[in-house]
């Protein structure tokens, strides 16, 4: 009488789980493997302090004593809002040049926790960009004050409102990155992700004044209008017309837009196919 041979049990084709920082690594391997990314960056930080320089030339610091902060000259609005485009730009490029390539595929077929995924991208683009905004804004402010300097217009760090400005104008960088990367993740098209990021950060805040209560509500959730806000060190005349954003609330719209655009494209990407 023959008996069955009992069959050996398969082993699971799948290997180990991607650990968070495998994930960290691959993404900072993508990054900076792209020769564009360096020249990209030097250029616009080259930018952003040259704007700053041009803008204290101009200035000179006119009309104006050692103990007064001259917040546009070392971080005029031509520059930063730049920053704002390149950032978000590259932020939404991390997601979608993958989109458009089909790596995205790859990837997910490696590591099927998506979020996961989504979360080191936004790391990665956070802790990059991050640096590149400390490295304009204090690079803006060192230019700036040395110009002003021989005019006896400078100031140190110390001087009330210099670190505020400082602090904002480099975490826009980081801020801008974000939401381009969270846009990226819900659109998927390049085109589409770069004119929602400029008409959210760069066009939408002009539309909207401070003259009445509804249109200055609107303009101070955006993020432009929070680095303005952060820059400025005078407090707004109680007397003067028009509704003023404050100073808590621009910190707070800093937070809110990268959080809600990562939280919804992590959300996002694992509910629907690549």
């Amino acid at each position: 009488m023959s008996t069955l041979a009992s069959a050996p049990q398969a082993t699971p084709a799948a290997g180990v789980p991607a650990r968070f920082r495998d994930l960290l690594a691959s993404e900072w391997i993508k990054t900076r493997s792209l020769r564009s990314t360096p020249w990209t960056l030097t250029l616009t930080v080259l930018f952003v302090i040259g704007s700053a320089a041009v803008a204290s030339l101009a200035d000179k610091g006119a009309g104006s004593g050692p103990a007064e902060f001259l917040p546009f000259d070392a971080y005029p609005a031509a520059g930063y809002w730049t920053l704002m485009l390149v950032a978000s730009s590259m932020g939404a490029l991390t997601v979608v040049s993958e989109y458009s390539s089909g790596l995205i595929r790859t990837t997910t077929v490696a590591v099927p926790a998506r979020g996961s995924v989504v979360l080191a991208k936004a790391a990665v683009t956070a802790a990059l960009w991050t640096a590149v905004g400390t490295a304009a804004s204090t690079g803006s402010f060192l230019v700036s004050q040395a110009i002003l300097d021989g005019h006896h217009a400078d100031v140190s760090i110390t001087h009330p409102g210099v670190l505020r400005a400082l602090v904002a104008s480099t975490l826009l960088a980081p801020v801008c990155a974000l939401v381009g990367l969270g846009l990226g993740v819900l659109l998927r098209h390049a085109a589409g992700t770069m004119v929602t990021a400029v008409f959210t950060l760069l066009m939408l805040p002009p539309m909207f004044s401070e003259g009445n209560r509804w249109s200055a509500d609107i303009k101070h959730t955006l993020v432009a209008a929070a680095w303005n806000r952060l820059v400025q060190p005078w407090e707004p005349d109680p007397g003067s017309l028009g509704y003023t954003a404050t100073v808590p609330g621009s910190w707070l719209v800093y937070t809110l837009w990268p959080l809600i655009t990562v939280a919804l494209a992590v959300l996002v990407v694992g509910r629907r196919d690549v």
